[in-house]
Order: structure tokens, then sequence, then C-alpha cells
């Protein structure tokens, strides 16, 4: 590139001053380091001013109100919160205690150097926020119902970040938050759910979530009204209800609050006259079929009413059965499944045959004698007078008709 002319030669060397100068900075500046800090309320920053390769230029630390704080290591200002932690060629170590927010803001490292170098140390100032509360719309809810509750998290600095947890379930809220004049916020979020019975004693948990604090925790049970539940129990009998049996049922009713009446009716129809009443409970002796239908318990607080049906259904009285003469068939027997071969019992078998010889031949005996004694010779009316004859020619002569036949007619009856 050819250059003529004193003023274009005068622009160039101006132009690689410049650059050398801006070049010559940049490397100087590297010199001088230091790091933002981020301390919470009541606490302690440090600010260290780092010098690498120092040719014994002096360093100061400056406010951000650009007040000498130290110089070298004496401090001009009047504020003992700020103390010197080290001094040396290339370092400057200060510290603040009892950090306030108005202590908030961009303080200066500064190295005389020629120009002088400056590097700065934004210093945060958290504070974290106060216990949160909660609070409820209605300190009981009704089952069924809607339930709004409120935490508020007061003070903090950022603002802080607020969670819902409902048992093991998350709830999502709405959240606002409004800066105040000393520069914190105040944070509140709200919740709305409806609540069922199963969430009564339930805890709910307010997080509030801060990086100057571990999170805090509110916590609220809830209490929900509900309405009863009604169960009936058969107390007796335990099986079938029959013909002449007694029935006792017992009616178990909870609820919140607990149920300050109950009531029993049978639908359709009214209660037997002789039933009896007591408290829960519903007794009736020797049922008939005539009281069959629905019994309704009936348990009613302040959240409503709620009920349960017993449908009784009275069996037949059970058939008498004769008392059985050998012994009962054996419980794993009457257990066995379906096509098990029953056991046969000899000893019946034996009894029952030895039973059927004997009245066999006991008959045979009443039958022998019977045909012994009507079997016999009886005589004809021809010889009728003869049996007072004193001997048989005198039978013969008194035979009636006279006939002097001898010949004497017999006849058996067999």
């Amino acid at each position: 590139m050819a250059i003529t002319g004193s003023g274009s030669l005068a622009a160039f060397f101006l132009s690689v001053c410049v650059f050398t100068a801006e070049l010559l900075l940049e490397v100087e500046s590297q010199n001088l380091a230091t790091d933002n800090v981020s301390v919470i309320e009541g606490e302690t920053a440090t600010i260290s001013c780092r010098v690498r390769n120092n040719d014994d230029s002096v360093i100061q630390l400056l406010n951000p109100n650009r007040q000498t704080i130290y110089f070298r290591d004496v401090r001009p200002l009047k504020d003992s919160r700020f103390q010197l932690v080290n001094f040396s060629d290339n370092e400057l170590r200060v510290s603040l205690s009892n950090v306030s927010l108005s202590d908030e803001g961009r303080y200066v490292c500064q190295l005389y150097t020629d120009p002088p170098q400056e590097a700065y140390a934004d210093i945060t100032v958290l504070v974290p926020p106060g216990s949160p509360l909660i609070e409820s719309r209605e300190n009981v809810v009704s089952e069924g119902n809607e339930t709004e509750l409120t935490c508020m998290a007061v003070g903090s600095k950022p603002a802080a970040s607020i969670r819902w947890i409902k048992g093991d379930e998350e709830l999502i809220g709405e959240t606002t938050f409004e800066e105040m004049s000393d520069r914190t916020f105040t944070v509140t979020s709200s919740v709305k759910f409806p609540v069922t019975k199963e969430d009564d004693g339930v805890l709910v948990d307010c997080i509030v979530d801060h990086p100057a604090v571990k999170e805090l925790v509110a916590h609220k049970y809830l209490e929900v009204l509900y309405k009863p539940e009604v169960k009936i129990v058969v107390t007796y009998p335990e099986g079938l209800t029959r013909e002449g049996d007694n029935l006792d049922l017992m009616c178990i009713a909870e609820g919140k609050p607990h149920p300050h009446e109950i009531n029993w009716l049978r639908v359709d129809k009214d209660v037997p006259s002789h039933a009896v009443v007591t408290g829960s409970d519903l007794y009736i002796e020797n049922l008939n079929k005539s009281f069959n239908g629905t019994y309704r318990c009936i348990a009613s607080n302040a959240v409503g009413e709620a009920y349960e049906d017993y449908i009784l259904y009275v069996y037949d009285a059970p058939t008498t059965l004769p008392t059985p003469t050998t012994n009962p068939v054996n419980v794993q027997d009457s257990r066995a499944g379906k096509g098990a071969t029953p056991k046969i019992d000899h000893a019946v078998i034996g009894g029952v045959v030895a039973v059927v010889m004997f009245v066999i031949l006991c008959t045979l005996i009443i039958l022998g004698r019977y045909f012994a004694r009507h079997k016999g010779t009886y005589f004809t009316h021809e010889a009728k007078g003869a049996d007072d004859a004193v001997d048989a020619d005198t039978a013969i002569i008194n035979a009636e008709g006279g006939h002097s036949n001898t010949d004497e007619k017999k006849e058996y009856y067999i």
C-alpha cells in the first residue's frame, strides 16, 4: 500500500498508536479480578480483589457510592462492619458482617495504574421468607363441598415459590406476587378442591422454597363432615331364618358428627307389633312367614341421612327326623367330593338280616301251632249222640235214626 502526503502518514501512525494502546489496556485489565457474592441477610460477605503480576500498584476497594472502603490496608470509611481479612501485593480481601439490604450493589476493585484498572463485584442480599401461614375459608367442610386454602410467605427476596401437597397428591395453586417498599416480596398461593369423607384427617402441606433457606412447611389437617355409613349385622340366628326362630338385628352407623337418630321401619308394611327396638337393635321372636319383607335401618346426622336394608325370608321349620340307630356317618365321608363312593356299614346289614330271619322264624312257629290246633276228626250228622254212650254198642244203639250201620264217616279239615 502506498502512502502519500504528510497528513496521510500522520493519520496512519495515530491509528497504530491507538491500536497499540487498546491492546496494552486489554492485557493490563486482565491483571485485576474479583467475584460476585450472594449472601443471606444478617450474615457475612467477603470481597476479594486479586492482582496478577502486580508492579507495586496501589489496590483499593470502593462501595456502590464510590466511597473508598480500603486504600491498601487502611480503612478510610468509618463503618466497622468492614474488616480487613488479607492484604498483600496480590490481594485485598475485605469482609462485611451483618449484611442488610442497604449493602446490596456493585463494589469496585481499583488498581492504580495508568490508566487505572477496575473490576466489579456485585453483592446480592438474599432475604428468607418468614414462616408460612395457612388460612382456610372454613375450618370444617361437609363432604361434596369445595374448600379453599391460602398460604402466604412474607418478606422474601427474591420472591419465594410455593407448592401444595395433599396426602400423596400434588395440587396446583394460583400464585400472586407483591413487591413491598423494602424491596422484599409477599407471595400468596391459593388452592381449591372438593372434599369427600375420605379426606377427613388428611394432611395438607404448604411448602415454601427459597435459596436462602431450606424448605419451610406449614401444615393443615382437613376436617370433613359426612353423613352416616350404615351396616346391618345379624346377631341371631347364624343360619337360615325359620318359622319359630327369633331374629336379632344390629344396626351399626358411623358418621361425622355421630348419628343422633337411628330408626327401624319395614318397607311397605308396618313392623310386627311384638317387635322390640332397643337403641340400634331390632328383635323379633317367634318368626312366621307373615313377617317376610324388607326391614330398613335409617341413621341421620347434621349432614344427612343414610340407610341399609335387610330382606327377611322365613323358611319352613325343619322336619323332625327319627333318632338314628347306627353311628353317624363319618365327617370325612360327608365331606367327600362329588363321585366319592360311600362306605358300606356291614354291621347294619347284618343286623337287618338277623331281624328279618327272626321275624320269619317266629311267623312259621305261630302258623304251625295254629294248624296243629285246628286239625282233628268229627262225626257226621248220622252219628250224632253217639258221643254220650258208655261203650261202643250203646253208641250204635243210641245213634239217631236207628241205623245199625257201624261204618263211621270221617272228614278231615286241613
